[in-house]
């Protein structure tokens, strides 16, 4: 494990129905970097807690639903950290990529730095088309509306927490993402991509992109947004 750095870091993890994923997730972001670890368990059905604290990561509940809700317990659980860092429980993004992701944060070259899969790697299988589609046109309009150049709008994601207290979130289910984007472009913070990979998650079904209501409704969410800070 690395040393600890002198800036204090969370990884937040929510959570729903993800065990035979979660245990080897926390497992390896705790051997990549020196961090505390939260997982949001959002309501799970399954052994989803159990598992993340045997692998040594705090647990926090948040019994309604939303991805925003998730994010915000974990946030507020958190109190002692800088720097938080975002990471979905299915086990989809490399937890081998965290020092990346963080990296500009602590070098002070960015205040919010976003993991890029279009400038990373995408693996066979991981992103439906429909999902690319939808990712593809989200960026550009952000870009357009917020003059930013950014290539994805993925939840692997490092911010500084005096940024994102400063942000205001409100958005508590699939806009939570694209509204730290969106705000933090707007108040002028320094945004950096980096490049990270993609994979098929390891066990279970995607809760958005595994079904038509899910991708339909994240689509929804992340362009109403997109539009409604714009002005």
């Amino acid at each position: 494990m690395n040393g600890r750095p002198t800036t204090p870091i969370a990884v937040i993890i929510p959570a729903l129905d993800e065990a035979g994923n979660i245990r080897r997730l926390v497992t390896e972001v705790l051997e990549t970097i020196s961090a505390e670890v939260f997982v949001v368990d959002n309501g799970s059905t399954d052994a989803t807690a159990e598992e993340a604290q045997i692998a040594g990561a705090q647990v926090v509940y948040e019994p309604r639903r939303g991805y925003g809700y998730a994010c915000a317990a974990g946030v507020t659980a958190a109190q002692d950290a800088n720097l938080l860092a975002f990471l979905d429980g299915d086990y989809s993004f490399p937890p081998a990529e965290l020092p990346a992701l963080i990296a500009p944060i602590l070098t002070d070259e960015a205040d919010l730095v976003l993991g890029s899969r279009w400038l990373g790697h995408i693996a066979p299988g991981a992103m439906p088309p429909q999902q690319r589609f939808g990712n593809w046109l989200a960026a550009r309009l952000m870009n357009r509306l917020y003059g930013l150049s950014i290539t994805d709008l993925g939840p692997y994601r490092a911010i500084r927490r005096s940024l994102l207290y400063r942000l205001d979130m409100r958005e508590m289910t699939y806009g939570w993402p694209t509204e730290m984007m969106v705000k933090a472009a707007k108040q002028g913070a320094r945004l950096v991509e980096v490049p990270v990979s993609f994979h098929p998650r390891r066990a279970g079904r995607s809760k958005i992109s595994g079904t038509l209501r899910g991708t339909i409704l994240a689509g929804w969410y992340i362009v109403g947004v997109t539009l409604r800070y714009a002005w």
